[in-house]
């Protein structure tokens, strides 16, 4: 390829313009360019530009007001292009016949990435003060800090000024469809305010009618509430509910006590009928050894020492360097996290869906004229046993003692067969620290899965090293990726596309996560998963 703006002629006798290879990168701005240097600060300069440019989820944010802290951003986002920037020159020969024009055509790069200012600027947040006579006053003065200062500047009075915590975090205009106000017929009285209807810290009970028993009551009930026989014979029409009904019967004759992700795995039926089914066959456990689990009717766990092997084991996968493994090597993903959260300067890309446990029996394409197989609502057996050489499917499982499927942990399970004396909120059944034995077990186990899928993750620590040895190989392993680029800025509002990514910057990440992950010994619970107790008591309550 010769230099940019050569022109050669193919065996057709065409033109031929050889391209540069130098990537560009256009920034369409939202304002007419006077000083490219004060142009350039409002998109918080060369290096602003780059960072943003290396990260493709980002979207480049302008600041009309670059020395104010206040100045909410206008946020351009990013599209691929294919365009050419152009040098264009035209020389005009004064002459005795007009003159003679001719022109000069260079071909400077591709434009490969192009930055458009497409949405609102969106609300803009000024630091002043009304004062009595209606003139505004400035309060930069007064509540920023430009400088080290004495005692004296923080004790004087400043008018008050509460900024907003967050902009809206939308930019484009939406259509917000209001609900028409409602129509009452003729004699339509209020109903009078209580404290039942009252908006407050819990939303109204659902008419599901389930039962609570904690650990400290004396009884536990043998039959349903009435309302709960009316709700589930309401609903139980089609053989498949008479059907349902027959099995989860079987299944609580056969055991006494499941978890609702066992329920699920075992009975095929919709999800909404089952929070209708379990209130009529069963009450919920709200503590000790058996909470968040659903009892038969008239079985009292806490007088039957073989209800040992249905206590509940609350375990949460353990992650951090000490543990051998980082948050981001771990296969197993929260079913929502608040990393999901979608800030204004980010791209909203639709990203995978998190594996479901949500089996469906259709394999290919139903045949022509045949319909296809319905819908079920089973789960897989791993959301309620544990195994050898899998891995749970959340990072938080309440799973029930006899579906921890491992010859080791029965064995801590059952070492006091016949030797149990009382049953206590905190162990059961079992003896003390039983739990905490099985949670070390299951980790260890859960490790060698790990290692086995990923076998150059687990980095173990040289007692003869330094501590901060560790530390400074994740810095060099985030500085080697890196590309070393340099940006020029064009008069005419474009940037190269071999940003700079800055090193510095990632190395301070880097160790503010390190130390945070040493520290870390478990997850907390993962929002929203199926089998976490909370989410099942909000929806009976």
């Amino acid at each position: 390829m010769s230099s940019a703006g050569d022109t050669e002629r193919s065996p057709e006798g065409t033109a031929v313009l050889n391209v540069s290879q130098r990537r560009l990168v256009c920034v369409e701005y939202p304002g007419v360019v006077r000083h490219l240097d004060r142009a350039l600060e409002t998109l918080r300069g060369e290096k602003g530009v780059s960072k943003t440019y290396s990260d493709p989820s980002k979207r480049l944010e302008l600041y009309y007001r670059p020395r104010d802290p206040y100045c909410h951003p206008v946020c351009g986002n990013r599209y691929p292009s294919t365009n050419l920037l152009l040098r264009v020159r035209r020389r005009v020969r004064k002459g005795e016949g007009g003159g003679e024009a001719q022109v000069a055509m260079e071909v400077l790069g591709v434009i490969g990435t192009t930055y458009k200012f497409q949405g609102m600027a969106d609300f803009q947040y000024l630091a002043i003060h009304m004062r009595p006579d209606s003139t505004h006053m400035s309060l930069y003065d007064k509540i920023i800090l430009r400088q080290p200062e004495t005692k004296e500047f923080f004790d004087m009075d400043v008018p008050l000024f509460i900024p907003p915590p967050i902009f809206s975090r939308l930019d484009t205009p939406v259509d917000y469809y209001y609900r028409p106000e409602i129509q009452h017929r003729e004699g339509y009285v209020p109903p009078a305010v209580s404290s039942e209807n009252l908006i407050g810290l819990s939303r109204a009970r659902r008419p599901h009618n389930a039962i609570f028993v904690s650990f400290e009551d004396k009884t536990v009930p043998m039959e349903p509430l009435e309302p709960a026989v009316q709700n589930w014979k309401r609903v139980c029409v089609h053989p498949s509910e008479i059907k349902a009904e027959e099995e989860l019967k079987k299944m609580f004759e056969r055991r006494p006590i499941w978890s609702r992700n066992a329920v699920k795995a075992n009975l095929d039926i919709h999800p909404e009928k089952l929070k209708l089914l379990l209130p009529y066959l069963a009450y919920y456990m709200l503590t000790g050894p058996w909470r968040s689990l659903w009892v038969r009717f008239g079985y009292d766990p806490r007088t039957k020492p073989e209800a040992k092997a249905y206590q509940v084991l609350d375990f949460r996968i353990r992650c951090g360097m000490k543990h051998g493994y980082t948050p981001n090597d771990l296969p197993v993903k929260a079913k929502r996290s608040t990393y999901n959260y979608s800030l204004p300067t980010t791209v909203n890309k639709a990203g995978p869906q998190p594996a479901s446990l949500r089996e469906i029996t259709q394999e290919g394409s139903a045949p022509p004229g045949r319909k296809p197989a319905p819908l079920r609502y089973k789960l897989k057996e791993s959301a309620y046993i544990f195994r050898d050489g899998t891995l749970p499917p959340y990072r938080q499982m309440f799973y029930q003692l006899c579906d921890l499927d491992v010859e080791s942990i029965k064995k801590v399970i059952h070492c006091n067969d016949g030797q149990e004396e009382e049953c206590n909120e905190r162990d059961g059944w079992c003896l003390p620290r039983t739990t905490d034995e099985l949670r070390n077990i299951m980790s260890s186990m859960i490790k060698q899965v790990i290692r086995a899928k990923k076998p150059g993750i687990c980095i173990q620590m040289c007692p003869l090293l330094h501590p901060g040895t560790l530390v400074i190989t994740f810095w060099i392993c985030l500085l080697l990726p890196s590309v070393s680029m340099n940006v020029s800025i064009l008069r005419s509002g474009l940037f190269p596309a071999n940003a700079k990514d800055t090193a510095d910057e990632a190395g301070h990440g880097s160790q503010e996560r390190e130390s945070g992950e040493e520290d870390e010994e478990e997850f907390q619970p993962s929002e929203g998963s199926d089998n976490e107790m909370e989410t099942e008591i909000l929806e009976y309550m």
